[in-house]
């Protein structure tokens, strides 16, 4: 099995390429997601979420991966919720 080239430090090779999130692998079967968005301390759009499903389905479909980290970036929090600069229909 060929695997994706790993980051700079030689831990983590991306999965596939989102806008709002990452995935990464590890060699010895560690996935992590993470919520990309620290300049709105990862406020979920619905973007996000889509992606954090498909993230999450590739990472149960590969049997090489055994756990899964959920993330976020930055250091000011995990996710603050969703991103009220978006509003549904219902305002």
């Amino acid at each position: 099995m060929r695997r994706p080239p790993l980051d700079d430090r030689g831990i983590w090779a991306s999965i596939k390429e989102f806008t709002d999130i990452r995935i990464e692998k590890s060699a010895d079967g560690i996935a992590k997601i993470s919520i990309n968005r620290p300049e709105v301390r990862n406020a979920i759009l619905p973007l996000t979420v889509e992606e954090l499903l498909e993230a999450f389905g590739l990472a149960n479909e590969d049997p090489a991966v055994g756990v899964v980290i959920p993330c976020g970036e930055g250091d000011m929090a995990f996710c603050s919720g969703g991103d009220l600069n978006v509003r549904g229909h219902a305002g």
